[in-house]
């Protein structure tokens, strides 16, 4: 004979709130606001720093939280040991409010709170930090409220506000507590950073600053005011206030802001550069923080709902009645083994943690609930349990069936506070699905009354079995079970669509054996029963015992609504992985020889992945796409970028300096971080359409197909185009000096055409930065310009490595191939020698016979020749003093020109001159030629004299073109002109090959 154990509802007392409330806990949503002002009936219990403490579970991160600020606060000269502002950024229902109260209390009734556990548990972990004890007061600290969701820019509220108006002036007459005269002396600096931490240490107490809900000030607020100063001021001095903070002793601040992936909230441009001015400042002076997680749902549910904790015989004894339905080979094998119930290897321990609750239905909460977009996890959990344990309870009050312990078929849709509670939860957001679901609840499982609804007739017209007294809900149950799988989203994030069968059955399971597995299957094939079951259940068949039947019950959701719910499972990893798949087949190499994705490793800091994913290859031009997920610049988030760049082309500094041979040869493709938050966007929405497509129901209806198909393919092609976008930067290691330091330079494109994944595109974005040469640029006389002194002598294996390695030598288009050809017609032109080691000229006849891996070979200047000699011409190719830069990229127009005649096109520059070879003295001989560089920028309205003078300029580069005298050009050329003349000139460029940016001005 079993022996009796004391029920959950009877072991357990249940908070008189929820009691007084019939479930429906109405202070769930905490708010610092109240708890600071309130007064009489509006003061609510949790303004109460001991009742707060009793209610509050201490999670190790509220404790730390707590900590931090106490020890900066109170503790004296060890409040360097502690953070100075903390930011809260989760998401809604994550337990900001919650926090900032327990702040407020810390400081404000220091003996009360740390009276209590949690206080307990933050002195003992300041005196583990500090070394010693804080005192009990900790020193008195004054405590400034700011609560900004309770406050109007440009509105002050007398009884709070005195005669403050904006918030700098709020923010004094809190911290000198309605002091006129100090109020005044101080009110004119708002934004001195001095005089802001003159005022704070002129309070001569600890200072704790509270800034609740800052947002819905600084955004929107801010626009409604329609002051710009206020706007200007209250921005300047929450600047101010940031950095202060952190230099003046035992002041801390805590303030609470949603980080901008979290918050849906929308925001007008101007709203949304102040958010993110003040980000940027939050991540600079600022440590974010949060206050919950998951696995802290079931300490913090008990602490909640029940003033005290359950005898641990009870729950020893509770644990032990499951032991024989768990020893069970046929629910083992059919149902525990199926699910992967790993709470069943823990189970005793699981009990005591979750109790009065099934540990399967907490690893649902936490594992699939709290994955929800919209679920406000701790907020919205504590409704649903809070409503569900006072319906229970009623009903063992009333001597019916109660469950041994809380599973997830057990919220009673017949309790019109659980069901509302758990449709207004977040789980579902659109209204009319909510709408369509509560019509389910009555229909399909139990009716308000509890005496209809097909599950629950089932159940009430059963015949008498030897089960039926101790498990008379059971198709009740399961399809609950399968109501609260269907609303969690058409995905359930990791398990698919809907409720497997085994889930199914295990929501019916009770600890007694008398209900078998075969019972199970029988109240579960009823229940699903075409004929007599659930008629608005959808069954995907099942494919053997690794892909059992799953059951949904389905709203008749429009396409839109099927794509909207699926949207909200997909996981952060889901979508990056998206990105991932698409950057791999959007990229292209161009004319770069190799192309590289580098994926991210959260586990590890972005310089080591960078700097371990074997990028320095030997004499291969490279394009290195990074991943997205972990890699992107600019809006203050680059830094980590930046850093992981810088050590992976050898720039580092300190122990990141590596050694690094081949970094020049190196192009990186890297998103811009705010593009990339649109291209996420976009790709949850692809994911979710593709997903979509893929459900039985849109598989099965032509139209719904149709349309999904269209969908998917618009969300792909926008995908591919917000992704493109996206890759707006390239990173490569620059020196335009060769004598100046290499530094790590960005190429920005603008156009949103171009796209930093297209190795074409990226090549042609370097030429013009000189970094590369563009196809057909590089021939010998290139070469020549390119050739310093010293690289005389150096062996065709080095010179060919300095195109690869030495950042002040541009890229070339064909790589080994240019270079041989340069090489080659070069040697042709008696300009260059290739000499073995005893410095004797080697003939070669075609370029492939000049083998740049040589290390025995080597290039020569030209032997002297009388001519050469006598009159000033260097014997290395007639370049002339000018050319003296060697190995190393042009910086204006370049081009060489025979017979004296002027060089190339100029580009455009900031100031006018020339530099031509050989000084521009000597005459040389008739078949030398010269280099010639120069820019220049001029306004041709000024004057006929200034146009007569381009005029004559440009006449002798036609004459020498026509003539072919000038065997090299290189250069930009930006001007202004009549419509006419740019439409004359645009079909020369396009059959020169010459591709020309045309704007309307």
């Amino acid at each position: 004979m079993t022996t009796p154990v004391t029920p959950w509802w009877k072991a357990l007392k249940i908070r008189q709130e929820i009691l007084s409330t019939s479930g429906q806990i109405d202070d769930v949503q905490m708010s610092l606001f109240a708890a600071v002002h309130g007064a009489g009936a509006t003061r609510p219990p949790y303004a109460d720093a001991g009742y707060y403490g009793d209610i509050t579970h201490p999670t190790e991160r509220l404790v730390d939280l707590l900590t931090e600020i106490a020890i900066r606060i109170g503790g004296g000269d060890d409040y360097l040991k502690a953070r100075a502002v903390t930011r809260l950024d989760q998401g809604m229902g994550g337990g900001k409010s919650h926090a900032c109260i327990g702040a407020f209390h810390l400081a404000a009734h220091p003996d009360a709170l740390l009276g209590t556990e949690l206080g307990k548990q933050v002195a003992a972990r300041a005196k583990a930090k500090t070394g010693r004890p804080l005192a009990q007061d900790l020193r008195g600290p004054h405590v400034v409220v700011l609560p900004c969701d309770n406050m109007t820019p440009g509105a002050s509220v007398q009884e709070y506000d005195g005669p403050a108006v904006n918030l700098y002036e709020r923010f004094l007459w809190r911290l000198f507590s309605k002091d006129y005269s100090l109020f005044e002396r101080y009110q004119p600096f708002w934004s001195d950073k001095h005089k802001i931490a003159e005022a704070i240490r002129a309070v001569n107490r600890p200072v704790l600053i509270i800034v609740d809900e800052v947002l819905d000030y600084i955004g929107n607020g801010l626009d409604g005011a329609n002051k710009p100063d206020l706007a200007a001021q209250d921005i300047a001095f929450l600047r101010a206030l940031l950095d202060v903070v952190n230099d003046v002793p035992n002041v801390a601040m805590l303030m609470v802001m949603i980080a901008s992936d979290a918050d849906q909230t929308a925001l007008s441009k101007a709203a949304q550069e102040r958010r993110d001015d003040l980000n940027r400042l939050l991540e600079r002076n600022g440590f974010p923080a949060t206050v919950t997680e998951v696995g802290d749902f079931a300490d913090i549910l008990r602490r909640r709902l029940f003033d005290s904790e359950p005898a641990a015989e009870v729950v020893a004894a509770t644990a032990a009645q499951y032991e024989a339905v768990f020893a069970d080979k046929g629910w083992s094998k059919n149902v525990w083994d199926t699910i992967g119930a790993t709470w069943r290897d823990r189970w005793t321990e699981e009990v005591a943690a979750c109790y009065p609750f099934h540990p399967m239905l907490m690893s649902l909460a936490k594992d699939e609930w709290s994955k929800v977009t919209g679920f406000q996890r701790v907020r919205s959990t504590i409704r649903i349990f809070a409503a569900t344990v006072y319906a229970q309870q009623e009903r063992g009050k009333a001597g019916e069936w109660v469950p041994t312990l809380i599973g997830p078929g057990d919220f009673p849709l017949a309790d019109s506070a659980v069901r509302e509670a758990i449709l207004g939860s977040g789980l579902v957001e659109d209204e009319r699905t909510i709408a369509n679901y509560r019509s389910l609840a009555e229909i399909e499982v139990v009716n308000h009354a509890g005496d209809s609804g097909t599950a629950r007739r089932q159940d009430l017209n059963r015949e008498e079995l030897l089960w039926s007294e101790a498990n008379p809900r059971a198709a009740e149950r399961a399809a609950t079970f399968i109501f609260m799988a269907s609303i969690v989203g058409t995905l359930r994030p990791g398990r698919g669509r809907g409720a497997s069968a085994p889930e199914v059955k295990a929501a019916t399971n009770i600890p007694n054996v008398a209900y078998t597995i075969t019972d199970a299957d029988a109240v579960v094939a009823e229940l699903v029963d075409v004929d007599r079951g659930l008629s608005a259940l959808d069954i995907i068949p099942g494919q053997g015992n690794n892909k059992p039947a799953r059951y949904f019950l389905s709203t008749r959701l429009t396409h839109r609504m099927l794509v909207n719910n699926i949207r909200r499972t997909i996981t952060e990893s889901e979508r990056d992985a998206v990105l991932v798949d698409f950057a791999q087949r959007l990229a292209s190499t161009g004319p770069f020889r190799e192309l590289r994705f580098v994926a991210a490793d959260a586990t590890r800091t972005p310089a080591e992945v960078l700097s371990t994913a074997g990028l320095d290859t030997a004499f291969t031009t490279r394009l290195v796409v990074l991943d997205p997920a972990q890699f992107s610049l600019r809006n203050g988030a680059e830094a980590a970028t930046l850093g992981a760049l810088h050590a992976a082309t050898g720039l580092g500094q300190g122990p990141e300096q590596l050694p690094v041979q081949w970094a020049s040869s190196a192009v990186f493709a890297v998103v811009n971080t705010q593009r990339r938050g649109l291209a996420r966007s976009v790709a949850a929405e692809y994911l979710a359409r593709s997903k979509a497509l893929a459900a039985p129901e849109v598989q099965a209806d032509d139209e719904l197909k149709a349309t999904g198909t269209k969908e998917l393919a618009a969300a792909k092609e926008q995908l591919e185009k917000a992704l493109k976008r996206a890759y707006q930067h390239v990173a490569y290691v620059a020196q335009p000096d060769p004598d100046g330091e290499r530094y790590l330079d960005q190429l920005t494109f603008d156009d949103d055409t171009l796209t930093a994944l297209n190795g074409t595109i990226v090549w042609k974005g370097l030429a013009d930065r000189d970094k590369v040469f563009d196809a057909g640029q590089f021939g010998s006389h290139a070469l020549m310009h390119n050739l310093r002194e010293q690289d005389y002598g150096k062996t065709l294996s080095d010179i060919r490595a300095a195109f690869y390695s030495a950042p002040r030598l541009p890229l070339l288009y064909e790589s080994d191939r240019d270079l041989q050809q340069a090489i080659y017609d070069a040697v042709s032109q008696g300009l260059l020698r290739i000499v073995d080691a005893a410095s004797t000229a080697v003939e070669v006849t075609t370029p492939g016979q000049v083998n740049l891996t040589s290390t025995a070979l080597r290039i020569a200047a030209p032997s002297p020749t009388p001519a050469s000699e006598g009159d000033g011409v260097p014997a290395h190719g007639g370049q002339g003093e000018a050319d003296t830069r060697g190995l190393g990229t042009t910086t204006a127009a370049t081009g060489t020109t025979r017979g004296g005649a002027a060089a190339t096109a100029a580009g455009t520059g900031s100031s006018a001159g020339a530099a031509v070879g050989g000084g521009g003295q000597a005459t040389p001989a008739a078949s030398a030629d010269r280099q010639v560089a120069f820019s220049f920028t001029s306004n041709l309205l000024a004057g006929a004299e200034t146009s007569d003078g381009f005029a004559a300029l440009f006449r002798a580069f036609y004459m020498a073109l026509d003539e072919r005298q000038i065997s090299y050009l290189q250069g930009t050329l930006q001007l202004v002109a009549d419509s006419s003349v740019v439409d004359q000139i645009k079909p020369i460029l396009a059959e020169l090959g010459i591709t020309a940016t045309i704007k309307e001005i």
